[in-house]
């Protein structure tokens, strides 16, 4: 009697083991969203497509830390960039009429 009641739980913690698998692996990879793949795991892991989505998602690599700061400095580079351009194009064409009013007063 008191053998089957171990097996049984056994079989119940290798179950939820299963269960929460997502969530072990989650944690496992140092994952920034942890709780919210622990809860999403938990809310809908019942389902098949739940479960699977969460071991989907449990799988990715960590998004990058500072979206919203990299497309900023994208922005200020592309900025500068374009800046630097049309004064060179300025400075060109400055010279080239420069160039073109010392040749004709001569």
């Amino acid at each position: 009697m008191v053998s089957h009641s171990v097996f049984e739980i056994i079989v119940l913690l290798a179950a939820v083991a299963l269960y929460f698998l997502p969530a072990l692996i989650a944690d496992r990879r140092r994952r920034d969203d942890l709780l919210t793949i622990a809860l999403f795991n938990a809310v809908l892991g019942w389902t098949v497509f739940g479960w699977l989505l969460a071991l989907y998602w449990s799988l990715q690599p960590n998004p990058p830390k500072d979206i919203g700061g990299n497309v900023k400095e994208r922005k200020r580079r592309l900025g500068m960039l374009v800046f630097s351009r049309r004064l060179d194009d300025r400075v060109h064409a400055r010279e080239a009429r420069e160039s073109e009013r010392g040749r004709s007063s001569r």
